[in-house]
């Protein structure tokens, strides 16, 4: 007699090779730290095998090391006030209505990568938090068999698919807040205001390709329900409830439970965002880091209410910041090497880094290699507007000021240099100092002079 028991779908190629990555990155993949050291070895020893000094290299290693503090600090509160918002009491209860739309384990999973990456354009903290709150959520829903390691890595979509074409962007955020920047960077950059970067219509179409393309890999990926490993599998993962804010124990505390200290400084806090909003473009207010973080952090104070339950929201969070607190300032050491370390012939490793790259570089393949240089770079420096000071590091020996076409080399990529600065970012310089030798019969890399004076404000506007 034949069986009438179908057997269980067999998971797509993708699925499986997701498996097994996950598998093997639980047993072998170190933490982040380790690899910003390493960057820091790399680094070091390359500049060193051509030409500079150990005391060279050191020296650039111990200046670069600090440069980064203010940014270092706002990104730290980027962390705090997503996390403050993402925990609010009423923003609990939103997730678990949010949990309730899923019926598939698949499409749970592919529903947290959508929620994650549309959180990641307002922050990437509020989105690491509020994706994994919804996790355990969806989680907690055993109906679903939705398998928990698809689902947490679905969660990081936000942070690892579209967070830096957000309003928390790095890149975006410190290009358009001059008090943020290394004063060099400022001479060569200019400021880049929000509708020069994330808010171009490319950048825009970008972003939505990238949502579009990271949700049908975590479908794609997602393992089905034969070969599910669900919260249960794991000992007391995603079970628990939230924790309610526990009670008053003593009369000292009567302040820390009550929400008067709340309305008080909210009524300070939401009385100078509106005149900051009522003063100037909602995009260039929030433009400003610092008013952004104020926002955030003004709103978790809000949603908390009660002053106990949002410090408690905060000391949670601060573990979050370790890996910002450690890791850029090694860094800002890293560039400072790469932009300062002098080797042999008086020549930094960001210019030889540059210079190969430059000798393969046509006007027809200029965007490709832009994009592999910052991807080599990005391996050593994942902050992305390091890069733009790197592309940036050589200067025009003749000091005369020249421009690109607007967007030359992809999305965003402008020239606009200020009068004071005739700096020429490295791979423009390279390519004029050959394109004499060569000739007009190859399509290489050609500089035009611009008659008269430059606008203020200088250098590439690079999205995220």
């Amino acid at each position: 007699m034949a069986s009438t028991t179908s057997a269980p779908a067999r998971d797509g190629w993708m699925a499986r090779a997701a498996l097994r990555s996950a598998a093997w990155a639980e047993k072998w993949f170190p933490d982040a730290y380790v690899f910003a050291v390493l960057g820091v070895v790399i680094v070091a020893v390359a500049a060193m095998s051509f030409g500079a000094t150990p005391q060279a290299t050191a020296k650039a290693f111990g200046d670069g090391f600090w440069s980064l503090i203010p940014f270092t600090m706002q990104m730290a509160f980027v962390v705090i006030g997503g996390y403050a918002v993402a925990t609010a009491p009423v923003v609990a209860r939103f997730i678990e209505l949010l949990a309730r739309v899923p019926r598939t384990g698949r499409g749970a999973v592919v529903y947290v990568g959508l929620i994650s990456m549309l959180a990641s354009l307002l922050s990437w903290g509020f989105s690491l938090v509020f994706g994994g709150l919804l996790v355990r959520a969806l989680a907690r829903r055993q109906e679903l068999q939705m398998d928990y390691r698809a689902a947490g890595a679905s969660a990081y979509l936000g942070l690892g698919a579209v967070w830096a074409m957000g309003l928390s962007s790095s890149a975006a955020q410190l290009q358009a807040n001059p008090a943020s920047m290394p004063p060099g960077l400022v001479e060569i950059t200019g400021v880049l205001p929000f509708t020069e970067t994330i808010f171009l219509w490319q950048s825009i179409a970008l972003t939505a390709a990238l949502i579009l393309v990271s949700l049908l890999i975590a479908w794609l990926t997602a393992p089905g329900p034969a070969t599910a490993r669900t919260a249960s599998d794991f000992a007391g993962a995603a079970q628990a409830e939230p924790e309610p804010l526990p009670p008053r124990t003593r009369a000292g505390e009567w302040l820390e439970y009550s929400p008067l200290l709340t309305v008080l400084l909210s009524l300070l806090a939401f009385g100078w965002l509106f005149s900051e909003f009522a003063s100037k473009p909602v995009v260039t207010a929030i433009a400003n880091l610092n008013t952004y973080n104020f926002l955030f952090i003004s709103l978790g104070l809000l949603l908390h209410w009660r002053p106990r339950s949002f410090l408690n929201a905060v000391a949670k969070a601060v573990p979050s910041t370790t890996g910002v607190l450690i890791q850029f300032p090694l860094y800002g050491g890293i560039a400072m090497i790469l932009t300062h370390a002098v080797g042999s012939g008086g020549e930094t490793l960001a210019h030889r880094l540059s210079t190969v790259f430059v000798h393969i570089a046509t006007t027809d393949t200029f965007a490709l290699v832009m994009g592999i240089y910052s991807a080599v770079l990005g391996f050593f420096v994942p902050l992305r507007w390091r890069q733009v000071d790197h592309r940036s590091a050589l200067r025009d020996a003749g000091g005369q000021r020249t421009a690109c076409a607007p967007g030359l080399g992809g999305t965003g990529l402008q020239r606009r240099r200020s009068p004071a600065q005739p700096d020429q970012p490295v791979l423009d310089a390279a390519a004029a100092g050959r394109a004499g030798a060569e000739g007009a019969g190859h399509r290489r890399l050609h500089l035009h002079p611009v008659a008269g004076p430059h606008p203020a404000g200088a250098g590439p506007a690079v999205a995220a």
